[in-house]
């Protein structure tokens, strides 16, 4: 069935796109909504195939497979294209045509690598994209993906992994240029794209590969498409990310695990031991007790006043997560402001086996992994060593080894030890300026399909790798969301909404025909 939909509607390239980049830039243009329709449903035989490669990192073989198919999608466009290397999982540079003096190059971010899945969570295989449509009880029913010939209902869904992130931005970017073709309309910007194959793992050498092509990713401007929209599935633009660390703390007991009947009230417990120590971090509001831990954050009346605006209404994350209350809004004054701190969680714990595998046995230690989200102000090692402070204030001793030694057991009390699992392209967070040239070019193109003004978020909560483009391509970046905001992108089911798909359209064809700032 899918291959007999994908050759039905594979796309036709009619004028070469080469001829484009040639054509003088007019001014801004909006593919108009019925065009994108048609766009969107030329188009989906390519996304069904392309969600079809599996892509997670972890697998090198998948990444180079998708690489490939990348590359001969953006050559059909006109395209140049350029595998990076980057130790068998290669990103993909494209350009548009030759750059246009006069007009500003802009170099466009985006990632082809996907979470991994567990299939059993899945109530459709992962890898083989399927269409749905909401019945009336609010589930969910697979449609014959033939159905997109007939007509494309904006809420209706395509169920795969990578569908939203990052899959789905890469082909309404494709799209975008086969409308500019089929209208014989130029980009007003030189237009470059890197396409990252590790984004899912933290881009660990994203900014090594930067370094190695910095005269070919040369730019005035980054631009990621990436990340969900606001919950109102309004236009909206982020203007920074947060970065992110993950801290591995682990309090050691005993040296064997001893029997909970006959040590009960002996032998100290390494899982109580660690489980207050976290609990102690937090109070009853969620605000983080380390000292230090918020200094130096500070934020106007104007950009309060801003991100209260653009907050949900009161209920919408509770009703949405199924929670009674929000947490850690002590230090804010709602949830968009709330990721202007930085924010502490507990990723897992670990100590021994749970529910009927219990044993009868105090643990010889227990672990947590622990996820700070950085901000600007405060230096991802400055953070570690406040949560270091703070673990050894509480009487513990630190050691370096993977356990303690004979040594130390005796002399020490409390043992514990702390590791920092580093993720040099995503540890620090980056903020620039909502009034900067770049920004007012990307928020014309964004308002210009619905003219409606973007919702401006100064600091979006999640981690992108961009702090190597800040540092070693010394440029700015914004953040253009393009997918609905209720995708399941890194959870099973992840979906994209087709009427996200024929708006991203719009706007990524409005932004590259946006006159150069």
């Amino acid at each position: 069935m899918l291959s007999a939909f994908c050759g039905a509607l594979r796309p036709r390239l009619v004028l070469p796109l080469l001829l484009l980049a040639a054509l003088p830039a007019r001014a801004q243009y909006v593919i108009p909504a019925d065009e994108a329709v048609k766009l969107a449903r030329q188009s989906m035989p390519e996304y069904f195939e392309f969600l079809s490669l599996p892509s997670d990192a972890v697998n090198p073989e998948d990444i180079q497979r998708n690489a490939a198919w990348l590359e001969k999608a953006f050559q059909k466009r006109g395209f140049s294209t350029k595998q990076l290397a980057n130790e068998g999982r290669p990103l993909v540079y494209a350009e548009y045509g030759k750059p246009v003096k006069g007009r500003k190059t802009i170099l466009f971010y985006m990632h082809f690598d996907a979470q991994p899945v567990t299939p059993a969570e899945w109530k459709t295989d992962p890898w083989k994209p399927v269409l749905k449509a909401r019945n009336a009880d609010g589930s969910w029913a697979e449609l014959d993906a033939g159905r997109l010939q007939e007509a494309i209902d904006p809420e209706w869904r395509v169920y795969a992994r990578a569908s939203a992130d990052d899959k789905g931005p890469i082909m309404m970017f494709l799209a975008a240029m086969d409308g500019l073709r089929a209208a014989g309309k130029a980009p007003a910007v030189n237009i470059k794209l890197i396409l990252d194959s590790q984004e899912e793992k933290g881009s660990p050498r994203l900014h090594i590969v930067m370094q190695e092509n910095q005269a070919l990713l040369a730019s005035d401007g980054l631009i990621v498409y990436d990340g969900a929209m606001p919950s109102s599935n309004q236009p909206g633009v982020n203007f920074g990310n947060r970065g992110s660390i993950q801290l591995d703390l682990t309090v050691f007991g005993a040296s064997s695990a001893p029997h909970s009947g006959t040590y009960g009230n002996v032998i100290p417990n390494p899982a109580l031991r660690l489980a207050t120590l976290l609990a102690g971090m937090k109070d009853a509001d969620g605000r983080v007790t380390i000292p230090g831990f918020y200094e130096g954050v500070e934020i106007s009346a104007q950009d309060r006043e801003g991100m209260a605006a653009i907050a949900p209404p009161a209920g919408t994350l509770e009703k949405r997560f199924g929670v009674a209350k929000l947490d850690g809004l002590a230090a804010a004054a709602n949830p968009v402001e709330a990721v202007q701190y930085p924010s502490l969680d507990i990723l897992g714990l670990e100590a021994a086996r749970v529910g009927p595998r219990a044993a009868n046995a105090i643990p010889s230690q227990a672990m947590a992994s622990l996820n700070i989200r950085t901000v600007p102000e405060i230096a991802p090692k400055a953070m570690f060593e406040k949560v270091r402070t703070y673990v050894e204030g509480h009487g513990f001793h630190l050691i370096e080894g993977e356990a303690p030694s004979a040594e130390e057991r005796a002399r020490y009390g409390l043992l514990a030890r702390l590791g920092l699992v580093a993720y040099p392209s995503t540890s620090s967070a980056a903020r620039v300026a909502m009034d900067s040239p770049l920004a007012r070019w990307v928020l014309s193109g964004v308002k210009a399909p619905r003219q409606i003004e973007p919702e401006k978020v100064r600091m979006g909560g999640s981690t992108l790798p961009m702090s190597g483009a800040v540092d070693v391509l010394k440029m700015s970046y914004v953040v253009v969301p393009l997918v609905n905001a209720d995708n399941n992108q890194h959870s099973f089911d992840e979906n994209l909404r087709l009427g996200n798909y024929l708006e991203g359209i719009r706007t990524i064809g409005a932004m590259l025909t946006t006159r150069s700032f």
